[in-house]
């Protein structure tokens, strides 16, 4: 009785593959970064809006907000409104990438996200 072997994987189908995956990656990149995402803290007294790169696009504040006697109130409403509209670029980065790549760890690819 012969043992069967498996056939080896086409090289130039894979290398096609790889080349697809490569282009996927760079079109779900591009994409990302040139999306925006939103964030507020405060019930919406300070928004912050920035782009896939991490560029602060926006800051929306409340008259209310800018009280002269408390300006560490506002300083922690930007820092956590302008944490969280970071994460969420983030986040959609890991996760489309991750859809792209069906969540293998790719060497190299570590500085998109």
């Amino acid at each position: 009785m012969k043992a069967r072997i498996p056939s080896q994987p086409n090289r130039n189908e894979m290398m096609m593959k790889i080349q697809k995956m490569q282009e996927d990656m760079q079109r779900v990149q591009e994409e990302v970064e040139n999306a925006e995402y939103s964030a507020s803290a405060g019930g919406g007294a300070v928004e912050v809006t920035v782009s896939g790169k991490h560029e602060i696009l926006s800051i929306k504040m409340q008259p209310d907000v800018v009280d002269p006697e408390d300006i560490d109130m506002l300083e922690d409403l930007l820092m956590a409104s302008l944490n969280e509209a970071i994460r969420k670029a983030n986040d959609t980065m890991e996760r489309e990438m991750g859809s792209v790549t069906g969540g293998l760890n790719i060497p190299g690819m570590g500085g998109l996200f």
